[in-house]
């Protein structure tokens, strides 16, 4: 009987390119696979893909198994949910329509096996970071995203890949060089946001973030903890919910 809950984050599919992504992509459907026998619900917190944005009648180029295999759980009666990252914030309703596959772009909280869950992808969350805050701002405005609606799809995802490189901070092909993440202790933004959280709703047991591409599984305050889900570039990473357990995991990935 299907009763686990799987939560995952920060794919980043489509980087550095579609090609050099595709065998994380095949992995990570193999990870699905492996857990459609059991898993009740399917939470994707942010950043699947590198780049993404719906227009009237395209989406972009690629990641055909991973949608495929969505598309699959969905059917076998998973209920999946795909939230925003900072390089995917144009999920539009491709996957609602397509897929039956629920949108957010906020955080959400969720009860399971009388446990409450704070799930969010966790970028612009807690004091600081004003300079992405307000870039987030524009560009998920509505005259920002038909103003990029009007680029022809080759000249707009072209541009939007080569930015996205821009910023990734990972080495895609050599992951165990890529910098670490700087982590701020106590200070760190997503424990300031969770303790703020708390202290107007006590009762939630456990934070989940992805974004900040560290695994952490740590305590708070008022006996809840804070879950950060690493990525699929460096840990392969998951968090794995069911009666007895909230656990961290990995499915580790041999590169040939």
């Amino acid at each position: 009987m299907a009763e686990r809950i799987y939560i995952a984050s920060d794919m980043h599919f489509g980087a550095p390119t579609l090609q050099k992504s595709l065998p994380r992509e095949r992995h990570f459907v193999k990870w699905l696979d492996s857990i459609k026998s059991d898993a009740r619900e399917l939470y994707l917190l942010g950043d699947v893909f590198d780049f993404w944005f719906e227009y009237k009648h395209s989406v972009p180029k690629g990641h055909v198994r991973l949608l495929g295999k969505l598309a699959e759980l969905a059917d076998l009666g998973v209920d999946i949910h795909i939230f925003t990252g900072n390089h995917d914030l144009w999920l539009k309703d491709y996957f609602p329509t397509e897929m039956g596959i629920s949108v957010h772009r906020n955080p959400i909280i969720r009860e399971w096996f009388g446990r409450s869950y704070y799930l969010a992808h966790g970028d612009g969350l807690g004091p600081g970071d004003h300079g992405y805050k307000a870039m987030k701002k524009v560009f998920t405005n509505p005259f920002s995203k038909w103003l990029f609606g009007w680029l022809h799809p080759n000249m707009g995802v072209g541009l939007a890949r080569f930015l996205s490189g821009l910023s990734n901070k990972h080495d895609f092909d050599h992951p165990e060089l890529s910098p670490e993440v700087d982590l701020m202790g106590r200070k760190e933004w997503l424990y300031v946001h969770s303790e703020t959280i708390l202290q107007s709703q006590p009762e939630i047991s456990y934070f989940v973030y992805g974004h900040r591409h560290a695994l952490i599984d740590d305590s708070l305050n008022h006996d809840a903890r804070i879950v950060i889900l690493g990525d699929w570039i460096t840990y392969f990473s998951y968090l794995v919910i069911d009666q007895e357990k909230t656990e961290l995991d990995v499915f580790p990935f041999i590169k040939h």
